[in-house]
Formats: structure tokens, C-alpha cells, sequence
């Protein structure tokens, strides 16, 4: 659900644009706080143990690894990658009283602050991708990206800017974007790779991913799932919405007993590498 794309709208989903659109990310947490928003979490040691690998796959290349993360929003899988800081912290940190009463402009320095002083001793270059352009620009503000971008891939290729940076990108990450970007996104991304590209992934199960899989495949990427392991993304925000996920589910193949018509969206991680699938 981070961020925002054109190319994978899907009627039946809610979509949260407002949320994304606002100078800073407590409209963001209030909103997602009341359905239990949780795949950040999951994603957090996930992506820590993804990170140390890429990075001990490319040693002796030149560079520190860079991570881009897919419809990043306010950069939240940043803050959980790079400092040490719970989700359910952040929860309670922009829904208090005292981030309620301050401007956007002092949120911001008291982000920068509060997560300079949480850095992490092994942090990584991460670099932000989503078209709501006020999140990507409140993460830059923050502190949490080294580069954020807001090139809509599904529609026009990347820009002088992304194009120069995405050389340095040895690993993609995504938690939730698949309903909202395509194999087009990601073609544009690996066209511009220069060293061996890792992607990491949390989709959804109402969404066909395999068309990614298979444009990957095009790029040497080897992508391996384990489709019993699952993991919630959040509740639902009504019936529909649950019956739009039962039936989506049911089409692509899956029983969303016990899952989905339990009342929540849930994820499966996707792992592309190079070479053959493990």
C-alpha cells in the first residue's frame, strides 16, 4: 500500500491517495494505525538479512550497497531499515499530542533529530521511488532517503536524475506496491542496472505477480516464493473490500480461508536473485 502508481488500480481495493498527498506523515499513521497497517514490520528483519547478503555478494565491488525502495511514501521501510525504531513506535510517535500540535516544518526537524540519534552503525544508502511527490519529499527532509525520485515508470521512462542513480542500486524492495505498479516499472529499473540487482518483494495475494516474475526472468533473476508463508498486511476497511479480496484470491488459484476471510489482506515474499531459482 506504500505510495502511489497508475499502472495497477484495482477496483474493489481502497485506495488511500489523500494520505500520501499530505507535507508530513501523520494523516499517514492515524489513518493506517485504526486497520492495524503491519507489513512494514514483517519486512523489517527481512530486509536487514537481504541487505547484509547483497552486501557480502557485492564485496570488493566499488560503492556501498544502495537500496531503492519501491512507492516508498514517507519512507518508513528507511527508518526501519537504518535505525533502530519499531513500527509500533512510529505509531505512537505521530499520533501523539506533541507531533499533533507542530507544523509540518517542525515535525520534520524534530524527525531528523529523533532519527539521527537511532542511526544504525551498519546503515545503507537508500534511495526513494513513488510519484506522491509531498512523501518523498517530507522522507528527504527527515533524513531517511539519500535520493528520492517520483518518476511515474508506468507511464514514461526514468528521468536524467533516477537514470543516473539507478547504477548504484544493488537491491529493490516493496512491501504492498504490486497493486499499483507492473512489469513496466520494473523493466524501466533493471534497463538502467548496472551491477547485479536483487529484488525483494511482499505481494499481495489478490495480485498477479507473475508477470514480474517472468519480465525478472528476462534479467537473469531467478525469483523463489514460499507460498505457505504468509504475512498480514492489514484489516480490511469493510465487507467489500474483504469480499473483493476473497474472490481475487480464489481467481489466482489460493484459499483465503482462515486468511483473508478472516478479515485481512496478507502478503507472500518473493525473492529474486540471480541465477537459477533456489
Amino acid at each position: 500500500m506504500h505510495g502511489l502508481g497508475s499502472g495497477g488500480a484495482t477496483p474493489g481495493k481502497s485506495r488511500f491517495d489523500d494520505i500520501y498527498v499530505q507535507p508530513d506523515p501523520r494523516a499517514y499513521f492515524t489513518r493506517l494505525a485504526a486497520l492495524d497497517y503491519e507489513i512494514p514490520h514483517h519486512a523489517q528483519p527481512v530486509f536487514r538479512q537481504l541487505a547484509a547478503e547483497r552486501a557480502a555478494y557485492g564485496a570488493g565491488r566499488a560503492g556501498r550497497l544502495v537500496v531503492l525502495d519501491l512507492c516508498c511514501s514517507y519512507g518508513i521501510n528507511a527508518a526501519l531499515l537504518n535505525h533502530e525504531v519499531t513500527l509500533a513506535e512510529l505509531y505512537e510517535r505521530y499520533t501523539s499530542d506533541t507531533a499533533r500540535r507542530m507544523s509540518p516544518e517542525e515535525l520534520a526537524a524534530w524527525d531528523r533529530e529523533f532519527y539521527a540519534e537511532r542511526r544504525r552503525p551498519d546503515t545503507l544508502r537508500v534511495y526513494g521511488l513513488d510519484i506522491a511527490a509531498p512523501a518523498v519529499r517530507y522522507a528527504r527532509e527527515a533524513g531517511l532517503l539519500d535520493a528520492g525520485f517520483t518518476d511515474d515508470l508506468e507511464r514514461v521512462p526514468p528521468g536524467p536524475e533516477l537514470r543516473a542513480a539507478l547504477p548504484e542500486v544493488g537491491l529493490i524492495t516493496l512491501t504492498g506496491g504490486g497493486s499499483y505498479i507492473t512489469e513496466r516499472t520494473f523493466a524501466a529499473l533493471l534497463d538502467g542496472a548496472r551491477r547485479p540487482v536483487w529484488v525483494s518483494a511482499f505481494v499481495l495475494r489478490t495480485v498477479a505477480y507473475e508477470p514480474v516474475v517472468r519480465k525478472l526472468a528476462t534479467y537473469g533473476l531467478r525469483t523463489t516464493v514460499d507460498a505457505s508463508r504468509t504475512y498480514p498486511q492489514r484489516r480490511f476497511t469493510d465487507e467489500g473490500e474483504r469480499q473483493y479480496a476473497i474472490d481475487a484470491v480464489r481467481a489466482l488459484g489460493g484459499d483465503p480461508s482462515g486468511l483473508e476471510e478472516a478479515g485481512r489482506f496478507h502478503s507472500v515474499l518473493y525473492d529474486s536473485r540471480p541465477g537459477p531459482a533456489r
